[in-house]
């Protein structure tokens, strides 16, 4: 089980790791061990609960493609265990990003301060814009 808050996890079984090549330029890396990791997770077919799969589903995240698969891929110069714990966490993190509740910020009413601050301000603003047609005497 992978963790991700406290009431949610995924199973380890849901989630598709496979170590492929480092891409290179053209057979230099012929010898080069499989170390990248692309790891695929398939939002549909999880045992999330189903809001959490929603979210999931309209969350704006390149790595999420329009199938409903989520794809991570890892690759950094450290070995195949250290790029398949990096693609889990980034999952992670996306997932808890996705099941984060977001309070919305009840709406307050102006204080009195800052109602009169604002007619005064508008109030400038129309004496500006009625001086601006006008040429101004100048006295010598």
């Amino acid at each position: 089980m992978l963790p991700i808050t406290n009431d949610i996890a995924i199973p380890l079984s849901e989630v598709d790791i496979r170590a492929v090549r480092s891409q290179g330029a053209g057979g230099q890396n012929v010898n080069k061990v499989a170390t990248a990791v692309h790891l695929r997770f398939d939002i549909a077919a999880s045992s999330l609960p189903a809001d959490l799969k929603q979210r999931l589903l309209t969350l704006k995240d390149r790595r999420i493609t329009r199938e409903g698969v989520i794809v991570i891929k890892a690759q950094r110069q450290r070995s195949q265990e250290q790029n398949r714990q990096e693609a889990l966490r980034r999952l992670q993190e996306l997932v808890s990003r996705a099941s984060a509740i977001r309070r919305r910020r009840r709406p307050t009413r102006p204080t009195q301060g800052s109602q009169k601050r604002r007619l005064h301000q508008k109030a400038k603003r129309g004496r500006v814009k009625s001086a601006r047609g006008r040429v101004m005497d100048v006295d010598e």
